[in-house]
């Protein structure tokens, strides 16, 4: 089981609601273990054997949030 981290620059800085629904929606994936959202920079931990890390993306992105790049 392999710990990772992944990074994503939202195109627009999330306001403290989005940022909620963000964290409630992505923390419904399995092995999502941490999810963290200041302004427009989202950081979200997880094990890769429950979730890839195209799963989160693509998460993100059919919540509405659009990703300007990945680090």
């Amino acid at each position: 089981m392999a710990h990772l981290s992944t990074y994503f620059s939202l195109e627009h800085p999330a306001s403290s609601h989005d940022a909620k629904e963000l964290k409630r929606e992505l923390d419904t994936l399995p092995g999502v273990t941490s999810v963290s959202v200041s302004g427009g920079r989202l950081a979200v931990d997880y094990d890769s054997t429950g979730v890839r890390r195209e799963d989160i993306r693509q998460k993100v992105q059919s919540l509405g949030f659009g990703i300007q790049g990945a680090e």
